[in-house]
């Protein structure tokens, strides 16, 4: 009669056998992709003819949340105090801001996605989806997403294109892309 496996061998397997991998592991930084998508919808506006970037009030509200660079908003991390108006940054402290800002949404969505399997498309569009909407840990989409239904929480995206009450263009297009990235 072969020898059984001993308990603490068959609680290490188990415990290599439950461990990610490659294919199943869930990204814990946005990829190129996501970042251009980022850039793309939020762009750098609002350049002044001496070379520094101005915040600008919030499209859907006309007021709050006031944004500068590439859609930061709240605490100004150079200046002391909030971004609203006059708020006057560098490209450089823009990117930093993106940069830093990344960091902490990508960790804000791996946490939301737990163990989940997910491409880096799908996180990279995830990540874009929260740094827009700040949503991310109460969205549908991201149930959807945990649940293994990629296709329902693909059609999610489309039903955060509200700013202000009313329907957005930019949103509906942003949405669809970020949609069309997380299938990818």
């Amino acid at each position: 009669m072969p020898d059984r496996p001993r308990p603490a061998l068959l609680t290490l397997m188990r415990r290599l056998a439950a461990l990610p991998t490659a294919a199943t592991a869930v990204p814990r930084r946005i990829g190129p992709e996501g970042i251009a998508l980022i850039k793309k919808f939020e762009g750098c506006a609002r350049l002044r003819p001496d070379g520094m970037i101005e915040a600008y009030p919030d499209p859907g509200t006309g007021a709050e949340p006031w944004t500068i660079g590439w859609g930061a908003t709240g605490r100004d991390g150079f200046h002391g105090g909030r971004i609203g108006p006059g708020t006057r940054w560098t490209q450089a402290q823009c990117d930093e801001r993106l940069a830093q800002d990344l960091v902490r949404y990508a960790a804000e969505v791996a946490a939301a996605v737990g163990a989940a399997p997910t491409t880096q498309s799908q996180f990279d569009a995830l990540v874009s989806f929260h740094y827009n909407t700040g949503a991310i840990a109460r969205a549908t989409l991201t149930r959807r997403h945990v649940a293994g239904d990629h296709a329902g929480a693909a059609r999610e995206f489309a039903r955060w294109n509200h700013a202000g009450g009313r329907v957005l263009k930019g949103l509906v297009r942003r949405r669809a892309a970020e949609a069309e990235l997380y299938l990818q």
